[in-house]
């Protein structure tokens, strides 16, 4: 890449500009530099509520970028290894819906793993495109679903040719990576897109000695979450475009998601970031990659916690590992992820990614100090010495494996009766039921509701997990087909 290029922002540039004109504002927002709203000034400065503006010929515009945000979005492109790059204001939510909308359509097959955002599974109700699961292997004892195994897809591909895409995580919330390359490899031959949720692996683009980037591994698309590891502001993200794709229609359906009054402080923010990932993020994954290592040696030092790593890798359902991931495996502690969540935030003011069944998982990355992960350690170490009890009696798995009795948008969009959930066993769901954060559902629309789900829904209430997902805000009762 053009260190000369990527030293440009141009984006950030044009907006740094438009601060230095004294332009007296007849458009939106109401606002007006907040003038309008002197608490809004208050809570977010003067300078943050000042570059809060709309599209204007100076700044371009994001639906149909001619200058400063095209040339933006190419630098991405380039730093990220792409043909193209989109930015995208509605997180990666917006850039997994729009890559699935780009490949499929009503009645079109797509082959993936069960264990996806629940932004995937959504994509699939609004546009009616039926999902192809290649179930992951479970790790019995830490109970997280696995990768994609190529052996799995293969069949899958040849047992379903006329699918469309294969949709693919890279890497999972717990670090998990499938052998993309392999992956890549199967789908071409078969004459089917590769599309990667890369959420969590901003990163893989900027260190040789992470897993495979999906651009670099010959995905068709990519979305990438640029406000988890990346830096940016948060719902800020990339979509990822290799020269298999038609950036044009691509664009076309990015503007049927997304909002036409694009955040300049997002735009600029990706701009800036993508910068400092171009010019520093070797040096700045070096030292992620190194706290995360001490971090995870510590921790398996206290006894009765599991920090895991590329111990783990199997050349199958886990082909590589992402060593920035601290996911800590806490049930020999006989307390839930949850459980430790909820005390590392209570009695130790530590906020940490998120707490499941049996894990926590605490996010490590360019902004983290070696102090800090010293005070998760301790608190850990501590929060052992006061809590730990018999671990009898606990649930295990943070996966199970769902059985689909209807397409995803038929099951959405059908007729349902509410029932409560104990009563509900052998009924087909017609809604969400997940833990958020990390938004995998437990059900989904069109799945059967079994008596080891409810049991698992009922145990992540107790223990205190979020759950999301249900027309019933307390999620007491289910909506399944009538």
């Amino acid at each position: 890449m053009s260190e000369f290029n990527q030293r440009s922002a141009p984006l950030y540039e044009a907006l740094e500009n438009l601060r230095k004109k004294r332009i007296v504002p007849f458009d939106v927002p109401g606002h007006k530099r907040g003038r309008g709203n002197p608490e809004l000034v208050a809570l977010l400065g003067e300078k943050c509520v000042g570059l809060d503006v709309n599209s204007m010929k100076p700044l371009d515009d994001l639906c149909h970028p001619s200058s400063v945000i095209r040339e933006a979005e190419a630098l991405a492109a380039e730093a990220f290894g792409a043909a193209h790059a989109f930015f995208m204001v509605g997180g990666t939510t917006s850039a997994v819906q729009s890559m699935i909308l780009s490949v499929c359509k009503e009645g079109d097959k797509i082959i993936m793993p069960r264990n996806v955002h629940k932004s995937v599974i959504n994509a699939l109700i609004l546009n009616g495109a039926i999902p192809v699961y290649v179930n992951p292997e479970v790790d019995q004892h830490l109970g997280i679903a696995l990768g994609m195994e190529p052996a799995k897809l293969k069949k899958a591909v040849e047992d379903n040719p006329d699918a469309k895409a294969v949709l693919v995580n890279n890497p999972t919330y717990y670090g998990i990576c499938s052998d993309m390359r392999a992956i890549v490899k199967i789908a071409h031959e078969h004459g089917m897109k590769v599309l990667a949720d890369e959420a969590h692996g901003t990163h893989f683009s900027f260190h040789p000695d992470l897993p495979v980037s999906a651009m670099e591994a010959g995905a068709d698309m990519s979305a990438v979450s640029m406000h988890k590891s990346g830096g940016s502001l948060t719902q800020s993200s990339l979509l990822l475009l290799s020269g298999s794709m038609n950036e044009d229609y691509v664009r076309q359906i990015i503007n049927l998601m997304q909002t036409t009054s694009a955040s300049y402080l997002l735009m600029s923010s990706l701009d800036i970031s993508r910068r400092n990932l171009a010019l520093n993020g070797e040096a700045s994954f070096e030292k992620v990659m190194k706290m995360a290592s001490y971090a995870r040696e510590e921790i398996n030092g206290i006894g009765d916690y599991y920090a895991y790593g590329k111990e783990l890798i199997n050349g199958t359902s886990v082909y590589d590992f992402d060593v920035t991931k601290l996911a800590v495996y806490t049930r020999d502690l006989g307390l839930a992820g949850i459980e430790v969540y909820d005390l590392l935030r209570d009695e130790y003011d530590i906020q940490i990614e998120f707490g499941d069944i049996s894990n926590i998982l605490a996010y490590i990355s360019i902004g983290d100090r070696i102090q800090d992960i010293e005070r998760l350690v301790g608190a850990l170490y501590d929060l052992k010495r006061l809590y730990k009890r018999d671990k009898a009696g606990m649930l295990s798995a943070e996966y199970v494996s769902p059985k689909v009795a209807v397409p995803p948008r038929k099951a959405f969009y059908s007729d349902k009766v509410s029932l409560p959930l104990k009563e509900a066993e052998g009924k087909v769901c017609t809604e969400f039921v997940m833990c958020y954060p990390p938004g995998i559902p437990i059900l989904a629309p069109g799945e059967l509701i079994t008596k080891d789900i409810i049991e698992y829904i009922v145990y992540a209430k107790a223990k205190g997990c979020s759950m999301q997902g249900t027309e019933d805000f307390a999620v007491e009762r289910l909506n399944v087909l009538k």
